[in-house]
């Protein structure tokens, strides 16, 4: 009997069927471009190399619509008491054009006059705080720092700088004047730029867009009026303060803290160090009376003053209020600061009237009756405007708007609002 034949350990295993690897498919993976992708591909590089080349003329035109915005209410106003909108621009522009030459007038040659005292005495009141500060060993080095500070080099530079600062200064009144004018011809066209931008969007979004207007100019209105209004009072404050306590120089303090005050929560701060500085020459009791009455100030504006000045407009919480100025600081300085927070409004409105639905929020009840109420507001202005031409369309857009706004803002809610769509 034949033994089966038993494999050893070193033998070799049968063969089994191989493919080679030339057998093997290989697998290609092609990218291929279309035409109209390469099209839009050129087509937003060219529309981001305008963007770069335009930023100036882009900058104008934001600074004439916050101007627009901030004069707007009062052209309305007058419209609503019978002036004709012609005239109500006129007196608006010129009323403004007079309080700027006034304030310029006023200012102007005591704070060039201050600012040159303050430059002629600045090796005597560096003296006298130099020995001030060598009162004491803390501050004895920084004492003998003050003293041994040389302007050499601060000179040489000094007039190149001169006329580089003086070509900026030269720019920021051309754009500044450019922007003004702007806004008055925006202003006297309103119909008919209006009815423009109606006639490049779809109709079923006249009315979400004419409520997006009309909380964009509520928004730049109420920030611009109020920076104002609080840039005033600090200025006022500051100067009276100043007087009383026999400060120098005290003009050019309070414009200088009117000007902070741009930048909310720390503009008075900053303030406050020059204000400390030209106080030490009426000595200590002095110094401490304007510290604690500017705090006491900028606590008041902080919790009265801001409150009621700009009301529910922008709707902001602090940390976006905090990481919108340093973000619009960064990136373009004092201007940047000063639109951070009503561009942070205008994204977060946005958001909430083209009703973008975020990833961690889910649709409530209130959103669901929002969302009908938009759709029988967009049929009723459908119907409405049909066959009318795009700027007759916008001013039916923008009244029905306004008259559900003020429907919501009334006591009664959106009930008007839905009754006279029904009608």
């Amino acid at each position: 009997m034949k033994k089966a034949i038993q494999p050893s350990a070193g033998s070799v295993p049968p063969l089994t069927e191989h493919k080679s690897s030339a057998d093997k498919k290989t697998r290609v993976v092609r990218f291929e471009v279309s035409p109209s992708t390469m099209i839009q591909l050129i087509l937003v590089v060219a529309c981001l190399w305008l963007l770069v080349r335009l930023w100036p003329v882009l900058l104008v035109l934001v600074i004439a619509l916050l101007i627009v915005g901030t004069m707007s209410p009062a052209v309305s106003w007058m419209e609503a008491r019978r002036v004709r909108r012609g005239l109500a621009i006129a007196v608006i522009f010129t009323a403004l054009f007079v309080a700027m030459f006034l304030a310029m007038t006023l200012t102007i040659p005591s704070l060039v006059e201050q600012a040159s005292a303050l430059v002629r005495q600045e090796p005597a009141f560096r003296a006298r705080l130099s020995d001030y500060l060598a009162s004491s060993n803390l501050t004895a080095p920084l004492a003998d720092w003050l003293r041994n500070i040389k302007y050499d080099a601060l000179a040489s530079g000094l007039s190149s700088a001169a006329f580089t600062f003086s070509v900026r200064i030269f720019e920021i009144i051309a754009y500044g004047a450019s922007a003004i004018f702007l806004a008055l011809y925006i202003m006297i066209d309103r119909d008919r730029l209006r009815g423009w931008l109606f006639a490049v969007v779809p109709r079923s979004h006249h009315i979400r867009l004419a409520r997006v207007m009309m909380n964009l100019e509520t928004i730049v209105g109420a920030y611009m009026r109020g920076q104002l209004i609080t840039c005033f009072l600090i200025a006022a404050f500051s100067f009276v303060l100043l007087v009383a306590c026999g400060v120098p120089y005290a003009m050019a303090l309070a414009v200088f803290a009117g000007v902070a005050d741009i930048l909310p929560y720390i503009g008075a701060f900053l303030s406050i160090g020059p204000m400390l500085l030209a106080a030490l020459a009426r000595g200590p009791v002095v110094v401490a009376l304007v510290l604690v009455l500017m705090l006491a100030y900028e606590e008041f504006e902080s919790r009265v003053l801001v409150p009621r000045i700009y009301g529910r407009a922008l709707r902001l919480p602090s940390s976006v209020v905090l990481f919108a100025l340093l973000a619009g600081g960064t990136l373009m300085g004092i201007l940047g600061a000063l639109l951070a927070l009503p561009v942070a409004a205008a994204v977060m409105m946005l958001i909430e009237e083209l009703r973008v639905e975020l990833p961690g929020q889910q649709e409530q009840d209130a959103d669901v009756e929002q969302r009908v109420e938009d759709e029988r507001a967009e049929d009723e202005y459908e119907r409405r405007t049909d066959g009318t031409p795009a700027e007759q369309a916008a001013a039916i857009a923008v009244e029905m708007s306004d008259d559900r706004r003020k429907g919501e803002n009334s006591p009664s809610g959106g009930a008007d609002v839905s009754g006279s769509l029904d009608s």
